[in-house]
Parts: structure tokens; C-alpha cells; sequence
């Protein structure tokens, strides 16, 4: 499979970036401060614990330091996860993030899929239960990329439940998770030592540059692990400064989560008046299904949306949308015209 990713915008000319779901609001402008303020401070190595950012992740998640790793971005963990606990079966969501999968195949471990159907517009149901089964491993995005829709808070649970019955990690991907109202009633954070939780300050606080995510699990032993079999320094002098000013930024938290719902419901709209399938969402982007081969056609106006086509259970005609600044929706919308009434004269 073609690993592919949102953000290309060194290889080709690109004004407007849809690909990568990244705030619309940019990153915190205290968090720019600080980094500007502390220049000096990048000549030295890093704190390879990350003692200091631990500390005010653990203030925020309410968890011990100890059940923290922290790590170059979401990415980097998942990779970590999967060399420390070498698993032989995984149950993998279909479709879902690439980089599960391509960490498992890169550790030879055994994959089957649960596909999600698009009759049920791809929302995982009480079926998986009965794949759990003869599994080392399960990873689930929630929000789910690249669809946008979250896993039932009280299904969640049974996974959760089902997976300490037979000894099977449980990986919940919350990368996207900050974007969604009333996200608490999705987490899983203390629900047992086979549990981890994924976090990444690259979404929610627009820090893809810096690389900086987090995982939480009560097995402090598996932590432990998991935190030495990364490289020593991963964790930047300057991501781990930008992250313990993140933390802080909770108004900005709900100014961006009132601010994402409110576009994404402008581009929902637009985009159904011009024709397209939409499937529900609760994050900062939207899935899309059309025979116009849309990026192609968008990158003549210097537009760049994601192509899903390489994900494991789909195929042409899918793509992702991101929600950007009301501006750029705008833009995008009068494009998206432009675009249908030329392919309705071909």
C-alpha cells in the first residue's frame, strides 16, 4: 500500500492546504512567544525524561508522571508501542490512520481487518466484540480518520472490557479527540493497565512542526518500557518548552472547538448543496465521496485536499477535507463551483 499523508505542499505549488487537519486558528500565540523567548535555550541537549512537560501533562490528565511517555509526535509512539509489546495478532479498524498498520508490518505482526461499511457511513458496531479474539493488539482512532466519526462512548467501554478479558492491548488514537464537544464522555485514560491512550499537541495546537505527542497508560512497568526503546533525545528543547505552554491554553481549546463545529457545519452544508456525500463528522475535517477526481482538478487552483484512495477499505472517489478558517472555506467552496460547472461541460 502507498503510504501516503496529508501536507504535501513541498512538491507541489500550493496557496491552500485542505490535506493536513491542522487548527484552523494556528498555533497559540503565547506558545509562538515562548519559543522565540527561549532561542538560547536550543543550543543545549534535551531532557530526555521530558521531567518538566511531564509534570504539566500530569497536572492536566490528572495521572502520575510515571504513566507518561512522551515522544515525537503520535507517530513516534506508535512505533515504540508496537516494538515493545511485539505483537503476532493485531485487529485493525478499516479504514482508519496508515501508521498502524505500517508499524505492525514493519514488526511482522499478523493483521486482520475489521472493515467498516459504508452502509453504516463507517462507524465501528458491537460486532467488533467478535473479533476479539486470539489478538495481541487493537488500535482505534477516535475521532477516526479519515472519516470523522467517534465510537460510541458505552461500545468503547465493551471493547475496553472485552480486551483485559483476552489480554489484548487496547490503542486508543485520541489525536482528534480534543476537537470534539464533550469529548470526556470518550476517554479511557484509567481504565486499566492493557489501555493506551495516544495524544498529540499536533492537531489541536497546530504544532506539527514541532513533533511533540504523549501517551498515558497505568502499567507503569509497560511505560517504562515503551519510553527506552525510543532514541534519547526525541523530544526537542523547544517542543517540550511549547508543550507545557500548550497545556495551558484551555481558552483556546474551547474558542477552537466552537470555532471548528461552526465551519464544519458551513463546508457540510456547501458541499451537499454542490452534490457531494458527506459522512458524518465530529472532528476538524470531513470525508467526501464524488467521481471527480477532485485534487487533481483542486490543485490547478493551487488547492490541496487528501486523496484516500490508499486507504485499506476504500477505494477512488474518497477524500478528505480539512476544516479550515471561514476564508479559506469560502475559497474552496467558489473552487469546488468552478470545478463542477467544468465537468459538467466535459
Amino acid at each position: 500500500m502507498r503510504i501516503i499523508h496529508g501536507g504535501d505542499i513541498y512538491s507541489k505549488d500550493i496557496k491552500y492546504d485542505f490535506s493536513a487537519n491542522i487548527n484552523p486558528l494556528g498555533m497559540p500565540e503565547r506558545v509562538k512567544k515562548v519559543i522565540c523567548e527561549n532561542i538560547r535555550l536550543f543550543e543545549r541537549y534535551p531532557d530526555c525524561k521530558c521531567t518538566s512537560l511531564k509534570r504539566a501533562i500530569a497536572d492536566k490528565e490528572n495521572v502520575s508522571e510515571k504513566n507518561i511517555v512522551c515522544g515525537n509526535g503520535a507517530s513516534d509512539l506508535i512505533y515504540r508501542i508496537v516494538r515493545t509489546i511485539c505483537p503476532k495478532k493485531a485487529l485493525l479498524i478499516a479504514p482508519t490512520f496508515s501508521e498502524y498498520e505500517k508499524a505492525l508490518i514493519q514488526n511482522n505482526c499478523n493483521i486482520e481487518y475489521y472493515y467498516l461499511s459504508e452502509k453504516y457511513n463507517f462507524i465501528i458496531k458491537e460486532d467488533i466484540l467478535d473479533k476479539l479474539v486470539e489478538k495481541d493488539i487493537i488500535f482505534i482512532c477516535q475521532p477516526n480518520n479519515p472519516i470523522g466519526n467517534v465510537t460510541d462512548g458505552k461500545l468503547l467501554k465493551k471493547i475496553a472490557y472485552k480486551c483485559r478479558e483476552k489480554n489484548i492491548i487496547l490503542v486508543v488514537d485520541e489525536s482528534f479527540l480534543d476537537f470534539v464537544p464533550e469529548y470526556w464522555q470518550y476517554e479511557l485514560k484509567a481504565f486499566g493497565d492493557y489501555v493506551i491512550i495516544l495524544k498529540a499537541f499536533t492537531k489541536i495546537y497546530a504544532m506539527a512542526g514541532l513533533r511533540l505527542g504523549y501517551l498515558i497508560c497505568m502499567n507503569k512497568n509497560l511505560c517504562e518500557k515503551i519510553e527506552d526503546c525510543g532514541q534519547c533525545w526525541s523530544v526537542s528543547v523547544p517542543a517540550q518548552i511549547a508543550g507545557e505552554v500548550a497545556l495551558k491554553e484551555s481558552a483556546y481549546i474551547e474558542k477552537t472547538v466552537n470555532y471548528v463545529s461552526s465551519e464544519r457545519n458551513y463546508l457540510t452544508e456547501n458541499l451537499k448543496d454542490l452534490g457531494f456525500k458527506i459522512y458524518p463528522s465530529e472532528s476538524n475535517f470531513l470525508m467526501i465521496k464524488t467521481n471527480i477526481p477532485l485534487d487533481d482538478m483542486l490543485l490547478k487552483e493551487k488547492i490541496a485536499i487528501r486523496n484516500c484512495d490508499n486507504y485499506v477499505g476504500l477505494g477512488k472517489g474518497y477524500f478528505r477535507i480539512a476544516v479550515r478558517t471561514h476564508e479559506e472555506n469560502e475559497i474552496l467552496i467558489k473552487a469546488l463551483e468552478r470545478i463542477i460547472k467544468t465537468w459538467q461541460k466535459q
